[in-house]
C-alpha cells in the first residue's frame, strides 16, 4: 500500500463524484482527460484496489471506491482548513466564456479589465457559441460567461444592447429579391446552424417584410458565417460591437431587425463576490468605451431582455 495520497488525485476523485462523470470533472479541474484518467490510476496503483468498475457505458464507484472517497472527502476538508488557518493563498482559476461576438472586438481589450478584476486568480478564457456556453455554465464548466440572450435564456445581468446589423459582401446584390412583392427568387442567407436566436431572429424579420429566404450557408462558428458572407454566398445578421469587419459591408436596405441583449451569467454555487466583480468589470469596460456603439444597459438582475 502505498505510504502517501497525493492531494491532487483525492481532488480528482472527489470531481468526479461531483461532476457525475470524468470528462466533466476534467473541465473542472482544468486537466486533460488522459491526466485525470492517470490520477485515478495512479491512487488506484498505490492503494492496491479498484476504485471503478463499468456498468454499460457508465463508470461507476466500486465498493472499494466509495470508501476511498468518504476519505478523500475528510482529508481535503482537514487539509484546506489547515490552509486557511495558516492563511496560506490558495491558487484560483477563474474560468470566463464569451460568445464570439463579443470577443471579436470586445475580448481583447477587456482582458486586462476581468483579470484586474479577480486579484491573485489565474483567468482562463472560453469562445464559444451562446448555446455552448450557456450549458458550460450549467454544468459548472464555466464560471461567469458573456453571452447574447436568444429571446428565452433571460437569466444573469444584462450589461450591454448590441445593434443587430446586416452584412454582406462588397458589392453582393441580393437581384429579384430586393423586391419582396414581385421577388421570384429568394433572399440568400448565411446563418449559423440551429439552435440559433439570431438566425431565428433574421427569419422573422425577413418574413415580416415578406421576403421569402433560402438559407445557402450555415456554420457553427462566427468565422465560418463570415466567410460565407465574404464569398458572396448571401446576407448575415449579426451584432455589432462598432469595429468594421473585414471584407463585409453593412446593409440599410434590409428589415431592422433591432437589439440582442449581451449578459452575464453565473453557474450555481459561484462566490457571489467574483460575479459581481466581472458585472462591474463589464460596466466600467462599456461605459469606458462609447466608441463601441453599445447601448447602455441596466445591471439589474432581469428575466428577459
Amino acid at each position: 500500500m502505498t505510504n502517501s495520497l497525493d492531494i491532487d488525485h483525492l481532488r480528482t476523485l472527489v470531481a468526479i463524484a461531483e461532476c457525475g462523470g470524468f470528462s466533466r470533472a476534467a473541465a473542472v479541474r482544468h486537466i486533460s482527460q488522459p491526466a485525470l484518467s492517470q490520477h485515478v490510476r495512479l491512487l488506484e496503483r498505490g492503494l492496491k484496489r479498484k476504485l471503478f468498475e463499468r456498468d454499460g457505458r457508465v463508470m461507476r464507484f466500486t465498493h472499494a471506491g466509495e470508501t476511498v472517497l468518504a476519505e478523500a472527502r475528510h482529508i481535503l476538508a482537514a487539509h484546506d482548513s489547515a490552509l486557511d488557518r495558516l492563511a496560506v493563498p490558495q491558487q484560483r482559476t477563474i474560468v470566463v466564456g464569451s460568445t464570439e461576438h463579443a470577443a471579436e472586438h470586445v475580448l481583447p481589450e477587456m482582458l486586462q479589465a476581468l483579470s484586474s478584476a479577480f486579484p491573485g486568480a489565474t483567468t482562463r478564457f472560453e469562445i464559444g457559441r451562446s448555446t455552448s456556453l450557456l450549458d458550460a455554465v450549467g454544468k459548472g464548466v464555466v464560471d461567469v460567461a458573456f453571452v447574447l440572450d436568444s429571446g428565452t435564456a433571460g437569466a444573469g445581468h444584462e450589461v450591454a444592447r448590441l445593434p443587430l446589423v446586416w452584412y454582406s459582401a462588397p458589392g453582393w446584390s441580393p437581384a429579384d429579391a430586393v423586391d419582396p412583392a414581385g421577388s421570384s427568387e429568394p433572399l440568400a442567407l448565411v446563418a449559423f446552424e440551429e439552435p440559433c436566436g439570431l438566425r431565428q431572429r433574421a427569419l422573422t424579420a425577413l418574413d415580416a417584410e415578406g421576403y421569402r429566404v433560402t438559407v445557402t450557408a450555415q456554420s457553427t462558428t462566427l468565422e465560418g458565417v463570415t466567410a460565407g458572407v465574404r464569398a458572396g454566398l448571401g446576407v448575415a445578421l449579426l451584432p455589432s460591437t462598432g469595429g468594421r469587419p473585414h471584407g463585409m459591408v453593412a446593409r440599410d436596405d434590409l428589415p431592422r431587425a433591432g437589439e440582442v441583449s449581451l449578459r452575464l451569467v453565473g453557474r450555481r454555487g459561484l462566490d457571489p463576490a467574483i460575479e459581481q466583480a466581472a458585472v462591474e468589470s463589464a460596466a466600467g469596460f462599456f461605459d469606458s468605451r462609447p466608441h463601441l456603439r453599445l447601448v447602455p444597459a441596466s445591471l439589474d438582475r432581469t428575466t428577459g431582455a
